[in-house]
């Protein structure tokens, strides 16, 4: 592990889960993909890592940027093109985990001319098209899930798990930017969120939104012990086990304080048929 990878969770739980397994060829440096196993079940583990050497200086800290976002892509399609022939459910196609930590999407020139909205749409399509292919999709986060970067790795996934730490964090944005766009302060936003859930960074507020499957609590989430390992394996066996013959993300309206959303969802659909 380099120097800077060392300091990304998402790096260190990858190599924890799989057993620091051996990683697929043929993906960038800032792209870790290794074959791998969850219980009984046949899985591939992905995780957006720190790259210094990355060509795109926008995206050497563990953001997801052009080259990611494809990379993303190539890496689900795979599972999705191997297993095709196999038949839908959990104990018969791969699952796929994506292992989160990811700070932003990179903002640059480069990455606005060469089309980045593009590559995490991409990202984010495979994600979709292998849950609904029914590959049981899983995201574990272990710190943090900003912006567009969540929404190309992890967020399409049937179940989201997230550890119980500080440093998770999920958010449509960062702090700094959200100041900016609301015309607040950092302190001003910090402040907002105390009073309106969504604007929340701390994964205990997310959690209230109906997003999550668990929220599971570790000792170290820089440094996961067996025990907490062992925690996270078996949580990521229970959600795999919920998720069935599910390909849909119907299950995030079940939570508590989703009323709303859901009776939004009902007139908007009575609308759309005429009802």
């Amino acid at each position: 592990m380099s120097t800077q990878e060392q300091g990304s969770r998402g790096a260190a739980w990858l190599a924890a889960l799989t057993d620091n397994a051996s990683r697929a060829a043929g993906f960038p440096d800032s792209v870790q993909v290794v074959d791998g196993s969850m219980g009984e079940h046949s899985a591939r583990y992905i995780a957006v890592v720190p790259d210094a050497d990355n060509a795109y200086p926008r995206a050497r800290g563990g953001e997801v940027g052009l080259v990611e976002g494809w990379a993303l892509a190539q890496a689900v399609r795979q599972v999705v093109s191997a297993d095709a022939d196999a038949d839908a459910g959990a104990a018969q196609k791969r699952a796929i985990v994506a292992v989160i930590d990811v700070p932003s999407q990179a903002y640059g020139r480069s990455e606005e001319a060469f089309g980045i909205h593009q590559a995490l749409a991409a990202a984010a399509e495979a994600y979709a098209t292998a849950r609904e292919a029914g590959h049981p999709v899983l995201g574990l986060i272990v710190g943090k899930a900003m912006s567009g970067a969540f929404l190309a790795h992890g967020y399409q996934a049937n179940r989201l798990i997230a550890l119980d730490d500080a440093g998770v964090q999920v958010h449509a944005m960062g702090k700094q930017a959200a100041a900016r766009i609301t015309q607040r302060t950092v302190e001003g936003v910090e402040q907002l969120a105390e009073t309106i859930t969504p604007m929340a960074y701390d994964i205990a507020s997310f959690d209230t939104l109906g997003l999550l499957f668990a929220r599971v609590s570790v000792a170290d989430a820089d440094r996961p012990s067996d025990e907490d390992l062992d925690r996270i394996r078996q949580t990521l066996e229970r959600a795999l086990a919920d998720i069935g013959q599910d390909v849909s993300l119907a299950s995030r309206l079940d939570a508590d304080g989703r009323a709303a959303s859901v009776k939004v969802r009902e007139r908007l659909r009575a609308q759309w048929n005429g009802d």
